[in-house]
């Protein structure tokens, strides 16, 4: 993951290692001398640039490492394709940044021997990733388990809201639906940060479309299990709780509104990954900060769902649904 990515660079800036972005390219690493080095300083300018040029390197590589690991890319022609694409972009990379490689790596090693200019760096990644500053992140405790009923109808519903074999940490599809929703609202709101920087809302594009559907952008500070699943998860555990023997007239009601609504938010979230596949083609800054203003919109929506027919409520059906009205549905369906 992106995230992972970042901190391993990170790592290496403190340990004044060369940099795992471009090193693992065939991009020559140079190592500027050490009196030529510490007699400049990198002003905040400079570092935001370095830092979004490095992300997007991290991004590369997160990307094409996922294709060098398929099966169906082991012949030696596929991974010397990928090789060179790797090569590629990354050129690429650096030359819309309009720095060479000669200047990364002198801004590489400034960074890794200047304390404040570190500090700096690594809240210009925080804030175009997302992920956590280095040394700030806070372990909390997970969630209390919500008491569900005996048998198949509980067993169903506590994947819903405890616990499930394949999420990670073993969230339950709900929490994990949200979590990643979230993640989601988060980088369609700092894409819309930068209207004028059509990269940079390529990148947050990018990676929405990773907490929705991490199959489509493998690369992105999304937990790898995506909106998409989760919800349709949902859906589908709190229809077979309410199909199953012995569910009570609760679950019987109120089984099929959750599925509802977790159903309307994958086809919002259908609707979102479009809108970002448009932001990724975009070449004009007004059209693509148009289109991230509508993800942030639907985005909202994921959670809060919408109130399409304007009654003022926003229902479980007729396609407003969001998490919310899911999450309301079924702690209905578990009352006693």
């Amino acid at each position: 993951m992106l995230s992972a990515r970042i901190a391993l660079t990170v790592a290496s800036l403190a340990l004044g290692a060369p940099a795992l972005t471009v090193a693992q390219s065939a991009l020559p690493v140079t190592t500027p001398p050490a009196k030529a080095a510490s007699a400049a300083s990198l002003a905040t300018p400079e570092i935001k640039a370095f830092a979004a040029v490095h992300v997007a390197i991290a991004t590369v590589h997160d990307s094409i490492d996922a294709q060098l690991a398929q099966s169906r890319n082991k012949t030696v022609q596929m991974q010397t394709q990928l090789q060179e694409k790797m090569r590629t972009l990354i050129a690429d990379a650096l030359k819309k940044s309009g720095m060479t490689d000669a200047e990364f790596q002198k801004k590489r090693y400034l960074i890794s021997t200047d304390t404040m200019a570190r500090k700096s760096f690594d809240a210009v990644v925080a804030e175009i990733t997302g992920a956590p500053t280095p040394g700030q992140v806070v372990v909390v405790a997970g969630p209390p388990l919500v008491a569900v009923p005996a048998g198949p109808a509980g067993v169903h519903l506590g994947h819903v809201v405890n616990s499930f074999m394949d999420t990670p940490d073993k969230a339950g599809l709900l929490p994990m639906a949200l979590t990643e929703a979230r993640i989601a609202i988060q980088h369609a709101t700092l894409g819309l940060r930068a209207p004028g920087n059509v990269e940079m809302m390529k990148l947050h594009a990018g990676h929405v479309i990773n907490a929705l559907n991490p199959t489509i952008v493998t690369a992105g500070p999304g937990k790898g299990y995506g909106v998409i699943r989760a919800a349709t998860g949902v859906a589908t555990h709190a229809e077979l709780a309410a199909k199953s023997a012995g569910a009570g007239p609760n679950v019987l009601v109120q089984g099929p509104r959750v599925a509802t609504a977790a159903r309307s938010t994958v086809a919002r979230a259908e609707q979102i990954i479009k809108l970002a596949q448009q932001v990724q083609l975009a070449t004009d800054a007004k059209v693509a900060a148009t289109l991230m203003g509508e993800m942030v919109s639907l985005c909202g929506q994921l959670i809060a769902g919408a109130d399409l027919n304007s009654d003022g409520r926003i229902s479980w059906d007729a396609g407003e649904g969001g998490l919310q009205q899911a999450q309301e549905s079924v702690m209905l369906a578990l009352a006693k």
